[in-house]
């Protein structure tokens, strides 16, 4: 009997011009076609300096498409470089990386990208344009900070409740401007309950200063006197 020949099926070449990318914290490793340069994989630091040095070498090499794993946020600024410089840049989501058929074996993160990229199997994710990504931004940093304040709000209340001063039971709205009058008013070092009192906008005074004649605690935030 003859011994059957093994033979190793590859996968066809559908973007010649291909590089990957595995980015980390404080480096990058780039990998491209191994007729491109020698060494194929190159390592740069994550500096600004570093990542534009990387665009420069990719350019070198006539690479034309780019895959990067968009894993935590370290891709984001090298991914807005390559943009610029004209690359054509595949973000991979990382769940979907685990899917692509093959075998990674002992090759760089850099050069197991590389290949899935050349040989098509890999998707890009959404990515806005500019404009979308800079109002996303702004939105979402204006949800955070809504989020911060009423949890910040929250706290005050809680001191003073601890302290017994029942302010919320006759303002509605402790950020109002007679809560914030009133609290900078205490934050000042003031605790006569009459010139507390006197800051009112619309509850009356006598049951205003009774509702701010409490037991001032030093360790509470509300509680300390500013100098």
């Amino acid at each position: 009997m003859s011994k059957q020949t093994k033979t190793t099926a590859t996968l066809p070449t559908l973007h010649a011009n291909a590089a990957g990318i595995d980015i980390g914290a404080t480096a990058i490793y780039m990998g491209v076609p191994e007729d491109r340069a020698a060494p194929c994989v190159r390592r740069f630091e994550t500096f600004t300096a570093g990542l534009l040095a990387a665009a420069d070498w990719l350019k070198q090499c006539g690479i034309q498409t780019i895959a990067i794993e968009s894993t935590g946020v370290y891709w984001i600024a090298l991914f807005e470089i390559l943009q610029a410089r004209g690359f054509e840049v595949c973000l991979v989501n990382a769940r979907h990386l685990k899917n692509v058929p093959g075998h990674k074996s002992d090759v760089d993160d850099c050069q197991w990208l590389q290949y899935v990229h050349a040989c098509g199997l890999l998707r890009a994710s959404f990515r806005p344009d500019e404009q979308i990504c800079a109002v996303r931004s702004l939105l979402r940093r204006r949800e955070m900070l809504i989020a911060y304040a009423a949890s910040h709000v929250q706290h005050m209340q809680k001191a003073l409740i601890q302290m017994n001063l029942q302010l919320h039971n006759v303002i509605r709205d402790l950020t109002d401007k007679t809560g914030l009058a009133i609290l900078d008013a205490i934050l000042t070092g003031e605790r006569d309950t009459a010139k507390l009192a006197a800051l009112r906008i619309k509850a009356s005074p006598e049951i205003l200063a009774k509702s701010l004649e409490g037991y001032y605690r030093p360790e509470q935030p509300i509680g300390q006197a500013r100098s």
